[in-house]
């Protein structure tokens, strides 16, 4: 039954309109770590009037989207958490997918974070509104205006997936390994991974045993290292339990280790030989195949693409039902795959594991600063921020992992805490300088960028002689931070207001003073 005119009108009128948006002070974008990370620290701060916008029904960030089979980090455990979040319940050395998400979930109900979240809110755009000084942020569940928004969405969010030419046609199952189909069965199915890089490496042995056939497309070898990893024992977590100072003891221990590592990856590459020869023998106890250890074994230098750790790859790539084709996928025809040196392969799912949009940040086409100006045209050339956290010309919009705070040997989480108090800094110092937004001037940005890049010429990541998803187009390392996680943190430990334009609220003109007769 049609609705009547009067009806009509009174839903019209419910509809908020664009000066009835509810405004915050903080709208946070993401609720990874860095966007729950954010809801912890602005709350210690005495800031709860703040929204954290996620897309999805769940917190977890890349840690919810990435449920594939084997799916764990690479990161120690007690270094792969948040410092004020000790977490003594570790399960491994170094946990699976589920226990990562279960922390997330955890520390946001612990610390107060559920009631500042908003689901399904899937931001499609923010925009700087000069004339209020304070951004408009609208999304699939309604409007916010806020004085700052916190882009926290992550690098690791938006799968890429590369235009292969007849792909479409493919009669098959085709899916992401960060949007894995956990409905289709790969029991006794020909299956084809594209791509070698950290998850597909646990994805192959993970799936390997139950495949009919494993057809894996590399076009570079990844170096891997032994994973030491093991079961936590009860012992262990109790005593953490029980006596926390033994557990931030094990957690400045691994952070220590890592710490010694940086000087090889960021000033002495040469120093890498000897890591790199323990990656050579451990090809040679998992591979005795000489063919293929030919083709697993890598031509640049150990560190210069990213790492992998893992006691069951090279098995299972040497297992009698899988092959490697040291080519990529060209074209698909029909459920034959065709890589690039012509030969064909049929299968009948293709699992892509070719990783994210890292060096474009997709969010950039939904962000508008002073001049209406998009952040991915303004980082046309590349992405650019000071000290990984603001842009010039986005006044208050404030990264966390944003451009060049990537770590290439250590916890992300490290950075992530130090993004968190430069922003909390940040919005301390505005009211105390009688401002309202800032942005980096032109001269601070660039000054902090030609010395960045200046610092990634001597790293492995530039000379060790190969071309990874740290590179944007043009050959530009706009992902890794060239230093310790230390340095990081000094370099944001407090907010240099010297570097900024600050933005004072507009005064209001005074009203006309009515003349009595």
């Amino acid at each position: 039954m049609a609705s009547s005119p009067k009806r009509g009108k009174q839903a019209a009128a419910e509809q908020p309109g664009p000066e009835q948006a509810p405004h915050v002070r903080v709208a946070v974008i993401g609720s990874g770590f860095g966007g729950i990370g954010a809801g912890v620290r602005l709350r210690r701060a005495g800031i709860t009037d703040f929204v954290i916008l996620e897309r999805a029904d769940a917190v977890g960030g890349t840690w919810r989207d990435n449920s594939y089979p084997g799916c764990a980090c690479d990161v120690p455990s007690h270094l792969y958490s948040f410092s004020f979040a000790p977490n003594p319940e570790w399960p491994r050395a170094f946990s699976f997918q589920p226990d990562i998400r279960a922390y997330l979930e955890k520390v946001t109900d612990t610390f107060g974070v559920r009631p500042h979240l908003r689901f399904n809110a899937e931001v499609t755009e923010a925009r700087w509104e000069p004339e209020h000084s304070r951004w408009r942020v609208t999304t699939a569940a309604g409007v916010w205006t806020a004085d700052a928004v916190v882009a926290a969405a992550g690098p690791l969010a938006d799968p890429q997936i590369p235009a292969i030419p007849g792909l479409a046609e493919f009669p098959g199952r085709v899916f992401h390994s960060s949007r894995w189909d956990h409905e289709f069965d790969l029991a006794g199915k020909r299956v084809a991974v594209v791509g070698t890089g950290a998850s597909a490496a646990q994805i192959i042995p993970a799936i390997q045993p139950k495949v009919g056939r494993l057809t894996v497309f590399q076009r570079t070898p990844a170096w891997v290292l032994p994973r030491a990893d093991r079961e936590i024992s009860g012992f262990e977590k109790w005593l953490h339990g029980a006596v926390p100072p033994t557990g931030k003891l094990r957690r400045a221990a691994l952070f220590a280790l890592r710490e010694l590592q940086v000087d090889a990856f960021v000033k002495r590459p040469g120093a890498l030989r000897l890591v790199q020869q323990l990656a050579v023998r451990n090809i040679e106890r998992g591979v005795k195949d000489p063919q293929l250890r030919a083709k697993l074994t890598p031509d640049y230098r150990i560190g210069c693409k990213r790492i992998l750790l893992s006691n069951t790859y090279y098995p299972a790539l040497a297992a009698p039902n899988a092959e490697v084709v040291a080519a990529g996928l060209a074209e698909v025809r029909g459920s034959t795959l065709v890589d690039s040196r012509g030969g064909e392969h049929e299968v009948d799912a293709i699992v892509f594991g070719t990783g994210f949009h890292v060096t474009e940040m997709p969010i950039g086409e939904r962000v508008f600063g002073v001049n209406g100006r998009s952040l991915r045209e303004e980082w046309k050339d590349g992405m650019e921020a000071l000290r990984g956290s603001t842009v010039h010309g986005f006044p208050n919009l404030f990264f966390v992992i944003g451009p060049n705070t990537g770590l290439g040997n250590s916890s992300m989480i490290l950075m992530i805490e130090s993004q968190l108090n430069y922003l909390v800094d940040a919005l301390t110092a505005l009211p105390a300088v009688g401002a309202v937004a800032m942005h980096p001037t032109e001269r601070a940005q660039r000054r902090w960028n030609l010395e960045l890049q200046h610092r990634m010429t001597r790293t492995v990541w530039t000379t060790g002689g190969c071309r990874s998803w740290y590179l944007d187009e043009t050959g530009k390392n706009t992902v890794l931070w060239p230093g310790s996680t230390s340095s990081f943190r000094r370099a944001t430990r407090k907010v240099d207001l010297t570097e900024y334009e600050l933005i004072t609220a507009p005064v209001p003109a005074p009203a006309a003073l009515e003349v009595s007769a």
